[in-house]
């Protein structure tokens, strides 16, 4: 284990940069400490618990909408809209994803104008390439996060630069914890190109500045503009995929809206305006009907769909069963929510096509509608946006020797291995119990439901439906969960999309909740594939045992050089924070 100790001091000794345990989205939730051995008591409260803490989510965005950088970022917008000029959206892992949808959302807005009001569509000018998506790793990182890739600023300013931002542009530099290398290195690249720059973070600014250099050194910048989007501690420690996101996702998704809704009010005629029907536009009325939302979801009937949700899922899993969920227009919620999954609990990523070995991940996704490649295309509006990146980047950018020698392919033929298309998956269907379950959003119940059950239904054991809106017809599978509730109209159906995330983390944690993979609000099963994850886990790790932060480190290291050739047999492996934690409970018996 010498080579695992001296990583750890390496580590211990250089890596102080990434010491983040002051930070508020790094603290544990007080409302949630008690939340596995509450959700397994009385699961129905302890989701309650977890949304509790999306109740905190609206003071902090009625402080934001009243901000002056606010109205900066929309005025930003309208601008570019105006101007021609393109909006960039920059992120890591889940601000990454979040990019991501925020550019879909925008491209498939324009395709569905171009289809259903071709003559508004031809008065205003071109607009669908107006909005970039720059996540860490590129497209293939929606699948799995490309480990390291956070940790370099260089590899930010290199993606950006090869997006082509240029002057005039607008830069939204989006990170949970306000000190991702990846994602500050992109707000630099965009100041240095001549664009607007805005960082976006959860975390309070004095607390960064005082604790962090790196991201002191963008606070100071005052060409750099800033917007605080903090709500406090996440409902699972440090798992910002939850409320974190939700408030970005809230905000920045609000601003475009609200500067699309006046661009479109500039060019089109009041009888136009009509055709589109009624929109939101104020940033209260956002604060309003997410309120609004959230009680909905609050709802004890609601929350007893959430608890039989999660109950039907955790059954499948303990049964070492093999869940496939289908989707249309939440196909890239529902592939998030499933992809963020795997770093969080530490269960097997999604595995490509050709690939026998490696364990099957616990859930997937599929489009009924089409074959991989077009499913991709749909999901993503767009083409998808592989890095093809050889040796002489790596070198150009002075990565490590290790990164440099073990190269990730990240290329659009990678992405197209993972089969999200309708093609049948009898891996997934031979799993000891199996299920697919169908998530259908506003309209679109009857024919994902239809097509669902004719492409896959005959190979599941079971079927089930959940459905989010208004109240519809009742649908014919075996299980059905109904979420009723208001999706305002909306032109980058960013109630369609909270609504989905809102639902689908509360279960998808609840249930790992219940399958033992949380202690009391600390997500112990975590993944440590870069340095500020090493550093939550050497935290968990001495929180939970009580040792040294230093001790703890070490006995991370072991444990994840234990795994790594544990891996290597192709079997699910667990977490290494887990089987440090466990050691050290070992060693404390014997003394």
């Amino acid at each position: 284990m010498s080579n695992a100790i001296e990583k750890a001091k390496k580590f211990l000794n250089k890596e102080k940069a990434f010491r983040l345990g002051e930070l508020l989205t790094e603290s544990s939730h007080p409302k949630t400490r008690a939340l596995s051995e509450t959700s397994k008591a009385n699961l129905a409260n302890g989701i309650g618990l977890l949304q509790s803490v999306d109740e905190e989510i609206p003071p902090a965005a009625e402080r934001i909408f009243q901000q002056e950088t606010f109205q900066a970022l929309v005025e930003a917008f309208v601008n570019a809209l105006n101007g021609g000029r393109r909006i960039f959206f920059t992120g890591c892992g889940a601000t990454g994803r979040l990019s991501i949808l925020l550019d879909t959302a925008w491209r498939r807005f324009q395709r569905q104008l171009k289809q259903k009001h071709p003559d508004i569509f031809a008065k205003i000018p071109k607009m669908e390439d107006l909005t970039v998506s720059v996540m860490a790793g590129g497209d293939f990182a929606l699948i799995k996060s490309v480990e390291g890739f956070e940790d370099f600023p260089d590899f930010g300013r290199y993606q950006l630069k090869q997006a082509g931002v240029s002057p005039g542009d607008v830069v939204v530099a989006i990170t949970e914890g306000g000190e991702t290398p990846f994602v500050i290195g992109t707000a630099w690249q965009g100041l240095d190109a001549g664009a607007k720059v805005f960082f976006v973070y959860n975390n309070p600014t004095d607390l960064l500045h005082r604790y962090v250099q790196r991201s002191r050194e963008v606070i100071e910048e005052p060409r750099i503009q800033k917007l605080d989007l903090t709500t406090g501690p996440m409902a699972i420690t440090g798992s910002t995929r939850m409320q974190a996101v939700t408030a970005e996702l809230l905000v920045v998704g609000c601003a475009l809206e609200i500067a699309l809704i006046q661009f479109l009010n500039e060019h089109l005629s009041a009888p136009e305006l009509a055709k589109l029907g009624p929109c939101v536009s104020p940033a209260e009325d956002y604060h309003r009907l997410f309120v609004n939302l959230l009680t909905q979801f609050s709802k004890p009937e609601t929350v007893d769909t959430m608890a039989r949700l999660t109950r039907f899922e955790e059954n499948i899993y303990r049964r070492h069963g093999l869940i496939t969920y289908t989707a249309n227009s939440a196909m890239l919620d529902v592939l998030t929510d499933t992809t963020e999954r795997s770093p969080t609990f530490m269960i097997p990523a999604f595995r490509k096509h050709g690939d026998s070995q490696s364990p099957q991940s616990w859930a997937f996704v599929k489009n009924p509608f089409c074959s991989t490649q077009d499913a991709w295309r749909e999901m993503l509006q767009r083409e998808p946006r592989g890095l093809e990146w050889g040796h002489d980047v790596y070198q150009r950018l002075n990565v490590p020797a290790a990164l440099q020698a073990n190269r990730p392919s990240l290329d659009n033929t990678e992405i197209y291995k993972l089969r999200i298309g309708n093609e049948p998956e009898t891996s997934r269907t031979d799993a000891p119990d199996s299920a697919l379950v169908m998530i259908a959003v506003g309209d679109e119940t009857d024919n994902l439901i239809g097509a669902s059950l004719k492409e896959f239904g005959s190979g599941y054991k079971k079927n089930a439906a959940v459905i989010i809106g208004p109240p519809t017809a009742a649908a014919k599978t075996d299980e059905l969960f109904r979420f009723p509730c208001d999706l305002p109209k909306s032109p980058l159906q960013l109630w369609h999309h909270l609504a989905v995330k809102l639902i689908l983390n509360t279960v998808s944690t609840a249930t790992m909740v219940r399958m033992g993979r949380v202690v009391g609000n600390a997500m112990v099963w975590l993944s440590p594939s870069n340095k500020k994850l090493i550093d939550r886990g050497s935290r968990l790790i001495s929180q939970v045992t009580g040792c040294s932060y230093e001790d703890a480190c070490i006995e991370l290291h072991k444990t994840m050089e234990e795994i790594e050739s544990r891996s290597q047999q192709a079997k699910e492996v667990p977490s290494p924070v887990a089987l440090a934690i466990e050691h050290i409970g070992l060693e404390g018996k014997k003394t």
